[in-house]
């Protein structure tokens, strides 16, 4: 049996300008983190001819081309892997369509898993855009490169996305102290929507295809936001980068009208009431998870409790996509 994890991420500073429809003009920069939340895929050796698939429903298959779920079958067609007599399974522990890369690290898994059963050495880079390379460019996804990149590297990481399709990661310069700070004092609330990030990050893409000026000053200014984020948390200016993480979420809410609801908006004014000096939605809106810096962490989570928010409590992850059973 082999099982492959891959963590999913919480965006620190630049989201949105990972999608190709920006940095192949601009280019891109953003800072993320994989945490200690995992989507698993176990491959296991049968005695029938049939390969076995099973997530959220089941298949059973002869031909690669019969396989409903997209990404599975670009994965083994990409991975040239033999199907007969192969079951395959996935979980997570968080459900997709929550804001943290799910897709992109299942994808991450997903090809680590088939390399390891066909005995082939991966290095990050290259998992990382076999991934991008199902997703955006077989698939059509309208979505950017930072869930499979992060999920490949993890860590606290900073990615330039360069105009050739080009990506660089560069470990956070951070501090101990600061690491620390960071995972006793950001918070995470499922707010109960689950959405697909598809539909808002396809507005995005199409206005910045078409060049709209509003859409692309809005990300330059994000990917601004990221560079001195990077800043501020490199020199511990902890009160700085709660103050862009609450800029940044206001422009981004000016990127579609379904990046938040009038739930939301109250939940994050009740939270910066309430002990959160930063905060926004992660991933591309409309639902998943709230994240704020807290100073005070109790007083947030009494208040974020009274409202029926649940706390996904985590730490960082810094080993990435990974086989942990061979």
């Amino acid at each position: 049996m082999i099982i492959a994890r891959s963590p999913l991420r919480i965006t620190l500073g630049g989201g949105g300008t990972d999608l190709p429809s920006y940095y192949e003009q601009h280019g891109g920069f953003l800072i993320s983190a994989a945490i200690d939340k995992y989507v698993y895929v176990t491959l296991h050796k049968t005695f029938i001819d049939e390969l076995i698939i099973k997530y959220s429903k089941m298949e059973k298959v002869l031909n690669i081309e019969d396989i409903e779920h997209p990404i599975i079958r670009e994965a083994i067609k990409l991975t040239k892997t033999n199907i007969k007599g192969l079951e395959m399974t996935s979980m997570a522990d968080i459900p997709a369509g929550t804001g943290l890369g799910s897709s992109g690290s299942f994808t991450t898994a997903l090809l680590r898993a088939l390399h390891n059963y066909n005995k082939n050495i991966i290095l990050p880079q290259e998992l990382a855009e076999q991934a991008c390379y199902i997703e955006i460019n077989k698939l059509k996804e309208p979505i950017g490169k930072q869930d499979q990149y992060i999920a490949a590297y993890g860590g606290v990481t900073c990615f330039d996305f360069m105009k050739d399709g080009g990506v660089d990661a560069t470990p956070l310069q951070i501090s101990q102290e600061t690491l620390y700070d960071l995972e006793d004092n950001l918070l995470l609330f499922f707010t109960g929507y689950s959405r697909s990030a598809s539909s808002i990050l396809k507005e995005q893409n199409d206005k910045s295809k078409k060049d709209d000026e509003e859409m692309i000053n809005n990300l330059h200014f994000v990917k601004q936001l990221g560079l001195e984020s990077k800043n501020a948390l490199e020199n511990n200016y902890i009160n700085k980068f709660c103050e862009l993480m609450n800029v940044h979420w206001e422009y981004k809410k000016r990127r579609s009208g379904n990046m938040s609801n009038t739930k939301i908006d109250d939940w994050y004014k009740i939270a910066l009431k309430n002990g959160a000096d930063g905060g926004k939605l992660i991933g591309a809106g409309g639902g998943g998870f709230l994240m704020f810096y807290a100073s005070d962490a109790a007083k947030l989570r009494h208040a974020m409790i009274k409202e029926g928010l649940e706390e996904v409590r985590f730490k960082f992850d810094f080993e990435g996509t990974k086989v942990v059973v061979s």
